[in-house]
């Protein structure tokens, strides 16, 4: 366990290092920061903090900079996030609520994490598996074809068009979206089969049929949209960190640009906390050299899918935290105000 003095000069040279992108040395430890002690005691400290793994020396004669492991312990001892500015939160509100549908929302998120962290930024669309139905409509198109419109508590909406076996009135048509609606509104999608597989035997006969494949074309579109989708955007802004990665930058950006990889990625994250992971610690062999910073967002107090950004492992954390914790709050409120 590292004594309080010690952590704070931890504190310090993440800090330093990453404001300054220099190694940091003890004359600059003191002069920058109230310590309390002498620059031989500091240079105690480092050589403590060094002998047990927290920082090292890139090359000699240099000051010291954070290893992951130094960085996970900065992190976890952070008092907390980085509280974004009255006038950034009023900016990030201003520019989501003017978002038109779900693709909209997701794709000015991606681009509002990569301004304000100037990381990448990763957002995963809602899952239709932790969804509940909010409204089916059925349009007529033609006598009988008919446009199936589902939408999800997420904001979610899937259109699907059906040629029924025969013309279906309005009469008939309004009295199956009351039926539908009425069994199905506020269900988990998984939920919904059972109640409504004895739907087709309260209409006429001769109805059934067209009544029966309306049905069929719902359960159909519950099971089969389920396939996950992740927006990524920002992946520029990780030209300016070059320097923060040992050999090249190739292996982080073929990393990202594998669907498989950055669902994975979002799913290691809490659902209800913030999750870091540091260097080392992510999966990926191609992101050893990054960290990632990720939160849940939904429209209510479970999470119906995450967000987050990758930057290089010198990196901003309290006030990325601050960012990706504030962002992923407002989209919660869209998707339970759409």
């Amino acid at each position: 366990m590292l004594s309080e003095r010690r952590l704070e000069v931890l504190r310090a040279i993440v800090q330093d290092y990453v404001g300054t992108e220099e190694p940091v040395g003890s004359k600059a430890l003191t002069e920058r920061h109230g310590l309390g002690v002498s620059p031989a005691t500091v240079r105690n400290d480092m050589a403590a903090l060094e002998e047990e793994g927290y920082i090292h020396q890139p090359h000699t004669s240099a000051g010291r900079i954070p290893t992951d492991k130094g960085y996970r312990l900065f992190v976890d001892k952070l008092a907390g996030v980085k509280p974004l500015t009255s006038a950034e939160r009023r900016a990030i509100q201003n520019f989501l609520d003017g978002a038109v549908d779900l693709d909209d929302v997701v794709g000015r998120t991606v681009r509002l994490l990569a301004q304000l962290t100037r990381q990448v930024a990763v957002v995963q669309y809602p899952s239709l598996t932790r969804s509940s139905v909010r409204h089916v409509e059925l349009l007529a198109l033609a006598p009988a074809r008919i446009m199936l419109v589902l939408i999800t508590d997420t904001g979610r909406v899937e259109q699907r068009l059906i040629d029924c076996p025969a013309p279906m009135s309005e009469t008939l048509l309004a009295d199956v979206r009351a039926r539908l609606n009425a069994r199905v509104v506020g269900r988990r999608f998984a939920d919904v089969p059972p109640l409504v597989a004895d739907l087709p035997d309260g209409f006429e006969y001769d109805d059934r049929p067209s009544v029966s494949i309306l049905l069929a074309t719902l359960l159909e579109t519950l099971v089969e949209e389920t396939e996950e989708r992740i927006m990524l955007g920002g992946a520029a802004n990780l030209t300016r960190f070059n320097h923060d990665f040992p050999l090249t930058i190739r292996p982080v950006m073929e990393a990202l640009e594998e669907q498989m990889v950055l669902l994975k990625l979002l799913g290691e994250a809490n659902d209800s906390g913030m999750t870091v992971r540091i260097g080392h610690e992510n999966f990926h062999e191609g992101l050893n050299s990054t960290s990632v910073v990720a939160v849940g967002y939904g429209s209510g107090d479970e999470a119906v899918a995450k967000l987050g950004v990758v930057g290089p492992t010198r990196m901003d954390y309290p006030g990325t935290m601050g960012a990706v914790r504030a962002v992923a709050r407002y989209v919660g409120q869209i998707l339970a105000e759409s």
